[in-house]
């Protein structure tokens, strides 16, 4: 009952306010937050339609159809599983109310009208989401590389073998399959960051 009346005590209209951190608890999208897993709230973009929920996992996107009407529809974007691109900050001209972050994550786009008056708060997002962006790119790249070394070594390692002849090829194709299966999962877990608190931390000032 109480979040169903928050929007009208926050203030809300259909430009998005940022929420304050003490506030947090107010919103939908806290429902929907993995406190359980460890999963904590770092930034909230609301309007009377829509909440845009960034924590250190995912955003949290409660889609409204509109103003008036209390059906909303709950879409999780993980940063594990999707990259950020794109990410602009368009400031406020003279008569502007609003300023306006944009970015895509995954192969969805988003444009977010926010109440000008809060654009040091929206300029800290921006930071996070480009830096996110950034280190996601690198990451890419990394294993990228990491898979093209792999390859290399098991090209010498089996022209090696071949020459000697003198190793049974099950047991070469085992140990060449073993081995690469162990690489690729430490270079998995080194380069696929599902967890951006520390750049939220750093960027996020509430």
């Amino acid at each position: 009952m109480f979040k169903k009346i928050a929007s009208d005590a926050l203030g809300l209209s259909d430009i998005g306010k940022v929420i304050d951190r003490k506030d947090f608890d107010k919103v939908d999208s806290d429902d929907y937050v993995l406190h359980e897993e460890g999963e904590r709230i770092y930034f909230i973009i609301k309007s009377k339609k829509d909440e845009y929920c960034f924590t250190n996992l995912a955003l949290i996107h409660l889609d409204g159809e509109s103003a008036v009407s209390s059906k909303r529809v709950l879409k999780r974007y993980s940063y594990g599983r999707n990259d950020i691109s794109n990410v602009y900050l368009e400031t406020a001209g003279r008569v502007d109310l609003d300023v306006e972050i944009k970015f895509v994550i995954g192969s969805t786009s988003f444009s977010i009208d926010v109440d000008k008056n809060q654009i040091e708060q929206v300029k800290d997002l921006y930071k996070a989401l480009l830096k996110i962006s950034d280190i996601k790119s690198h990451n890419a790249e990394m294993h990228h590389f990491s898979k093209v070394s792999l390859e290399m070594a098991k090209g010498i390692v089996e022209n090696q073998s071949s020459v000697g002849g003198s190793v049974n090829l099950a047991e070469q194709f085992n140990i060449i399959n073993a081995s690469s299966y162990e690489w690729m999962k430490s270079k998995y877990a080194e380069y696929h960051v599902k967890d951006f608190g520390d750049v939220f931390e750093k960027f996020i000032n509430q």
